[in-house]
């Protein structure tokens, strides 16, 4: 078995694979002060219930990268591969400096290589990026605060502000401070996605190009988005089983 980690600033998502498809997954929230045999404690009971053979990492948090890296060495004796330079992704960057672009684009980008030759890609997680490719090449995107960072961002600036629940509001135009925030925040969230497609689309003179969303809010964004978008809700898992077995294959 194969186990995929997604490290993000917000959470770790971890994949079990046979090498072929992605049978489990489950949620951790990311901690930045924890040691490895804190993160040992906390995801041990899930990772014995399999027979765990390889590892590979996308990550955005290099100290977090690091000690999980040490978890696998000390308690599975497994070297994790992570990806960065040396990796083969099959994805081509075509940007000003390739070092500056995140293991979990490239992931996003190489779980779409099969099935798409050119694409939009959303990824709604801490930021929300949308990735424009073509032809196995990354050829740019463009990075915005993410949906929960924009609430905290207002409430903490707002004294008089409530922190509310991410939900779907009833309308656009609310009656109280709580359905406001809501409508602004996650209705506003949807139109901004909608809003970058359609530049986007202007700009590669494509109005029919695919567009597929990833990220642990691309559920609750998506449906109230107007585009017609394709949900994947592990792309970035998807996108590193590829790669390991390119890898692998190599």
């Amino acid at each position: 078995m194969v186990l995929l980690v997604d490290i993000g600033n917000s959470n770790i998502v971890f994949g079990f694979s046979d090498k072929k498809s992605i049978s489990n997954t489950f949620r951790l929230k990311t901690f930045t002060d924890k040691t490895s045999d804190e993160y040992y404690l906390l995801i041990r009971t899930m990772l014995n219930s399999y027979e765990i053979e390889d590892v590979i990492i996308s990550s955005v948090v290099p100290i977090v990268t690091s000690a999980l890296k040490k978890v696998f060495q000390s308690y599975y004796n497994i070297e994790a591969k992570i990806i960065g330079p040396g990796i083969k992704t099959g994805v081509s960057l075509k940007v000003d400096d390739p070092k500056t672009v995140g293991a979990d684009m490239i992931c996003d980008c190489a779980g779409a290589l099969e099935d798409y030759p050119e694409v939009i890609l959303v990824d709604l997680g801490t930021a929300t990026k949308y990735i424009y490719m073509k032809n196995a090449t990354f050829l740019g995107c463009s990075i915005a605060p993410g949906v929960s960072i924009s609430l905290k961002s207002l409430v903490s600036s707002a004294a008089l502000l409530p922190n509310v629940e991410l939900v779907t509001p009833k309308k656009a135009i609310g009656t109280n401070t709580i359905a406001c925030i809501q409508s602004g925040v996650v209705l506003g969230a949807a139109a901004q996605v909608d809003g970058m497609i359609d530049r986007i689309m202007e700009e590669i003179h494509n109005p029919n190009i695919p567009v597929i969303a990833t990220g642990g809010l691309s559920r609750l964004i998506v449906p109230l988005c107007k585009h017609s978008i394709t949900q994947k809700d592990n792309l970035t898992l998807d996108g590193l089983l590829e790669i390991y077995k390119r890898n692998m294959a190599a």
